[in-house]
């Protein structure tokens, strides 16, 4: 038999296999998610009609304490940052406004957003478009912390980063302790590593920047070569922030032989003004940030405070099609977003809605069923904890832009309808700016 009839009798068996697994898929009612996606009869057979509205929608998702002058309706608009109150000439993040100002008004002070998400913002998506901005506006330079290494590191356009193949890291998705990794998930250690990193994001060539290992706990003094050159560290808190160096370079090497010493990353910020830092990891909903040990998140917050904290989640709950419940997300998310406004004090904290996500629904892409019900429940979160709130999905375009958003040309969103490309994360950041803007020029004129 030759190669040619071995390849097409391997396809005819393939499919017709395929073909009976997905028979016996539909006439036993079995619901598996893999098969629902790739099912060779999901054209032919007539499904249950779905709603495009959530059902769930207007249930009590988690229990909402009624609080005189706020209304957890604000939800809903878009192009908003709300704290629910029903005074919307008041700005929303009269804190973070008010650190704003004081660059505006040439105060010198460092002004820090943390942005936690998902793959929604992997690669600086989405940050690297608000930190731009922001920093033209009020001043600051530098990219902020960067992970010693990631699986992104050759995507990502506003750093280059390159590592030798040594390093051993603990994150989110291994099994063992977790309360010690730092806010991007991951801790690293050296094997007698090095890591190299060059920021591309800085403009004025004569902004100093200042360099600065992240680092954990050490019993004894580690020597690290920075650009080559011996340097002898004392890092003898649980979290320490070591500036490195402060000048108009724009890259750093760093070896580390100590295989104890454990290592999250470099941060390039300038003395004053802006810095956003993009704390991405895939595939998760944030409830991994339940992990962490308060005491270690307080000392984190004492010696890398940031003004500004803002979580984006959501679209990896909705993995499968059909789901329409997510209090149980709601329940344990509310805690992890306690435990941070207990450990940064000083912050401004807001919850991000999901943006947009489609599956096919009798032949069509159409967003998610539990959509609605996902949203309102992070709107709770957001209402009972204290933090603001901002619908993505309403400022996208609401019910199916994923799908608008990926059949445009030139595409704002890949063809996974989960993802904007980043053309749809630059415009994505361009609204979230804005957002602090409207809510900024609230501060001043109601403030000043």
């Amino acid at each position: 038999m030759d190669s040619k009839r071995k390849v097409l009798l391997f396809v005819v068996s393939s499919f017709i296999l395929y073909l009976l697994i997905s028979l016996f898929s539909y006439v036993l009612g079995i619901d598996w998610a893999p098969l629902k996606r790739i099912n060779l009869l999901s054209d032919i057979v007539k499904e249950t009609p779905i709603k495009s509205k959530d059902t769930l929608a207007n249930a009590p998702l988690i229990v909402v304490a009624a609080k005189p002058d706020y209304n957890i309706n604000f939800y809903q608009l878009p192009h908003f940052i709300t704290n629910f109150n029903t005074d919307t000439t008041q700005p929303s993040l009269t804190g973070f406004s008010q650190k704003l100002h004081d660059l505006k008004t040439r105060k010198k002070r460092k002004v820090r957003i943390a942005y936690f998400g998902d793959s929604m913002i992997e690669g600086d998506l989405l940050t690297q478009t608000i930190r731009k901005l922001l920093q033209k506006e009020f001043g600051g330079s530098g990219v902020g912390f960067v992970p010693v290494t990631s699986m992104v590191s050759q995507f990502r356009q506003t750093v280059n980063t390159s590592a030798s193949e040594g390093w051993s890291n603990d994150n989110f998705k291994t099994p063992g302790k977790k309360n010690k990794l730092f806010l991007s998930g991951y801790l690293f250690h050296s094997q007698g590593d090095w890591v190299e990193m060059r920021d591309q994001t800085i403009t004025d060539s004569v902004a100093l920047i200042e360099k600065s290992l992240l680092c954990g706990y050490s019993a004894e003094p580690v020597t690290v070569k920075i650009n080559n050159n011996p340097v002898a560290l004392k890092p003898v808190k649980i979290f320490n922030r070591i500036v490195t160096s402060t000048d108009l370079g724009r890259s750093i090497r760093l070896s580390i032989a100590d295989t104890s010493l454990p290592v999250y990353g470099i941060s390039f910020e300038s003395e004053s003004g802006i810095t956003v830092d993009n704390f991405s990891f895939r595939g998760i909903t944030g409830i991994e940030y339940g992990y962490l040990d308060s005491a270690f998140l307080s000392k984190i917050a004492e010696a890398n405070p940031y003004d500004l904290i803002v979580f984006q989640y959501g679209v990896n709950l909705l993995f499968r099609p059909n789901d329409k419940n997510f209090n149980w997300y709601g329940r344990v998310f509310e805690q992890v977003t306690k435990k941070f406004r207990s450990c940064f004090p000083t912050a401004d904290f807001v919850i991000v809605s999901t943006a947009d996500r489609a599956f096919r629904y009798q032949g069509e892409y159409k967003s998610a069923i539990g959509i609605d019900s996902l949203i309102k429940l992070q709107a709770a979160v957001a209402y009972q904890t204290g933090s603001c709130f901002y619908n993505q999905f309403e400022t996208m375009g609401g019910h199916n832009s994923i799908v608008d958003w990926a059949s445009r040309k030139p595409s704002l969103a890949n063809k996974d309808y989960v993802h904007p490309n980043h053309r749809g994360a630059e415009i994505l950041g361009q609204y979230f700016f804005e957002a602090i803007m409207d809510d900024y020029r609230k501060y001043v004129t109601t403030k000043h």
